[in-house]
């Protein structure tokens, strides 16, 4: 989510009076004017956010579809409740608003965003998801999903929490929980306002969001929406850099305790058959801050079901899942205890076949380097297993395919330092096969690898390591 309201601000007004000053007193060509106004503004550091670049007397401001929508949906809303023969008119406009400030609608969704939240969108939605509360569902449904799509930015989630935003929601959601529809639009809502707003989370912790997560997790029904878990996700990311220090690692703590974490090892175990998988992954990781959590959803069948994932994902040629089941994998075993479980349940044995289904994504390569880093790192026993099941094998022809993936050679380089560093067995073997020359390689090719290659000779026991 882009900052809003950094810069100096500017009104629409004075925009287009300095375009016109341009065109007048300048003479130069509208289209040269415009470009010029914002050149010079933006050198001036001013924020331009939610600015309709227009050239007066060629097009005006009031012309933007945006305002139009805008505009029309205050006209209809100004009295309160629609009368009825009015609502598909209202639920047009807001369908029209969300299509128009949507991020998947091309370049221009994040500008129309900013166009609304400027010209009051964020109230006026806040204002409409009250009023159309009693109404039928499918006209909050649209109200809500227009909400989502115009909180773009810093500007808009304060205006969102000022607006008494989160209260909002937590009543709609405890209302209405029951709809799919409702309880997605919802949930875009939180994951969209507590984007990089230290404050909106912690309204939404307050009003004690996480035990809803768990009723609504616990019922293993269709309620469970990706946007559910996106929205876990982000009320656990540190992404205010307003902020010292972030408070989402107590709220990931809070969430471990009240069940989250293990709800949602239980919405992993039905494998790929399972909704949303990847934000599934996505989301359990975020919960997983610390070793006693780990070792919690491991006990609860989490490596087991983010295997199962593994073998299914590669089964189904889905990559997407396999980077994301990797990735969670990783974090697993940041706690000791998981490593031995995940190498007594096959864990290395899946990793590398999972490589040789995908040996042709050097992104894929990379995640599953990354995890074996993690079961061979301080633990001997498992790098030597990961040598017999061809980790060894995998860095050398990963290395030789893609030379110039400069983050695989440099993961590359990090595995084979944990495989070899308490195994000197393993050094014989990679060195006779040839690894010293391609970590060689990759040192003079890029920065990025110099010092994990470095490193890794330095632990191969080689001499001219630096």
């Amino acid at each position: 989510m882009a900052p809003g309201g950094g810069g100096r601000a500017i009104s629409q007004q004075a925009f287009e009076d300095m375009v016109r000053e341009n065109v007048e007193d300048l003479g130069m060509d509208p289209e040269e004017a415009l470009d010029d106004a914002i050149q010079a503004l933006s050198l001036q550091g001013v924020d331009l956010s939610g600015i309709v670049k227009c050239v007066p007397g060629v097009a005006s401001a009031k012309d933007d579809p945006v305002l139009q929508a805008v505009d029309a949906l205050k006209e209809m809303l100004a009295s309160g409740l629609p009368q009825k023969s009015n609502m598909g008119e209202v639920v047009r406009l807001l369908d029209r608003l969300s299509d128009l400030c949507s991020s998947g609608g091309g370049g221009s969704g994040h500008e129309n965003a900013s166009i609304a939240v400027r010209n009051g969108a964020v109230e006026l939605l806040c204002s409409a998801c009250s009023s159309l509360e009693n109404a039928e569902e499918n006209a909050l449904v649209s109200a809500l999903k227009a909400l989502s799509c115009v909180i773009c930015d810093i500007r808009s989630t304060e205006i969102f929490q000022c607006n008494h935003g989160p209260k909002l929601i937590m009543q709609i959601l405890n209302r209405y929980g029951q709809s799919v529809n409702l309880l997605d639009s919802c949930f875009s809502v939180v994951a969209a306002a507590a984007t990089g707003n230290e404050i909106v989370k912690e309204a939404f912790m307050d009003l004690k969001i996480g035990e809803l997560f768990v009723r609504k997790l616990n019922a293993q029904s269709k309620c469970c929406t990706e946007s559910m878990y996106d929205a876990i996700r982000i009320l656990l990311t540190p992404d205010d850099h307003r902020v010292l220090a972030s408070q989402v690692y107590g709220y990931a703590r809070k969430f471990a305790q009240i069940g989250i974490s293990d709800a949602l090892v239980e919405a992993l175990k039905d494998g790929l058959h399972s909704p949303g998988v990847i934000s599934i992954c996505v989301a359990l990781k975020a919960v997983a801050v610390n070793d006693e959590i780990c070792r919690s959803i491991s006990e609860k069948g989490g490596i087991d079901a983010v295997l199962k994932c593994i073998v299914e994902s590669s089964e189904q040629n889905d990559k997407a899942i396999a980077r994301s089941c990797c990735s969670l994998l990783f974090k697993l075993a940041g706690s000791d205890s998981n490593k031995n479980t995940i190498v007594q349940n096959g864990g290395l044995d899946n990793l590398i076949k999972l490589s040789s289904k995908f040996f042709d994504d050097p992104a894929v390569l990379q995640e599953i380097m990354t995890v074996i880093s993690a079961l061979s790192l301080r633990t001997p026993e498992n790098a030597a297993r990961a040598i017999e099941a061809g980790a060894g094998d995998l860095a050398i022809q990963a290395m030789r395919k893609f030379p110039s993936a400069y983050q695989m050679q440099k993961q590359c380089c990090l595995m084979i330092r944990n495989l070899v560093v308490r195994n000197p067995e393993n050094r014989t073997i990679l060195l006779g096969n040839g690894v010293e020359r391609l970590i060689r390689k990759a040192k003079s090719s890029s920065a990025i690898c110099k010092e994990a290659a470095s490193a890794a000779l330095r632990d191969l026991c080689l001499d001219d390591y630096n």
